[in-house]
């Protein structure tokens, strides 16, 4: 009961601090589960569900259309989802997007992975339980078939996702649906220390967490 007190008072804390805007009468929609770090932007009509994680530097803009992030989905650091106007930008449960990538009018389906700094345009569907590698780029209106691994600049299919690889994409993915709780109980702003304190805490059950879930 404490406990649930306690993570209801951290919610209502983090959507003070959110950035979140409304833009031409649309005020976004936020589950409580989620997570938007307050350096991160969410502006107009963006729908978000479930255990999301929004990463801060992030800007989710839904001023000229409609953002649907659906359950389970991450968006990390320093992405920007947007679209041009009467677009609607769609990343279905569990998409995984990696740091600095950018989303522009797209649709993403269900369990895919991102990668770190890709680019993924307009009218572009990446396929169910697809791969897209670091630094790709995907031109306008590419239908990236389902399972499908996919790298380079222009991107270019090379292979077929295995069960294996998808089953470490499907783990991955949840550290990221734990960590907005993770957020609510433990993230706060500090004064940063001086000096390295003695008996200073180790990461080892995080490690710890990641490997169970690799088993």
């Amino acid at each position: 009961m404490l406990l649930n007190l306690r993570l209801l008072i951290l919610h209502i804390s983090n959507d003070k601090f959110m950035s979140v805007y409304s833009f031409n009468g649309f005020v976004p929609v936020i589950k409580e589960s989620s997570f938007i770090h307050p350096k991160a932007s969410v502006t107009g009509n963006v729908i978000i569900g479930e255990n999301v994680y929004i990463g801060p530097g992030a800007a989710i803009r839904g001023d000229w259309g409609q953002i649907i992030i659906e359950d389970g989905c991450n968006v990390q650091e320093n992405c920007t989802i947007h679209m041009f106007p009467g677009t609607t930008v769609k990343l279905k449960n569990d998409a995984h997007i990696g740091h600095g990538a950018v989303i522009h009018g797209a649709t993403i389906e269900k369990n895919c992975l991102i990668g770190m700094n890709s680019v993924i345009m307009d009218d572009v569907i990446i396929g169910e339980e697809s791969i897209i590698g670091a630094l790709s780029f995907v031109p306008a209106k590419t239908e990236i078939p389902r399972r499908s691994l996919a790298i380079g600049n222009p991107i270019k299919i090379i292979k077929k996702v295995s069960d294996k690889m998808i089953d470490w994409k499907t783990k991955g993915t949840k550290l990221y649906q734990s960590l907005p709780q993770e957020c609510y109980s433990s993230l706060k702003e500090t004064d940063p220390l001086r000096e390295i304190e003695e008996n200073r805490p180790s990461q080892e059950q995080m490690y710890t967490t990641w490997k169970s879930i690799n088993q």
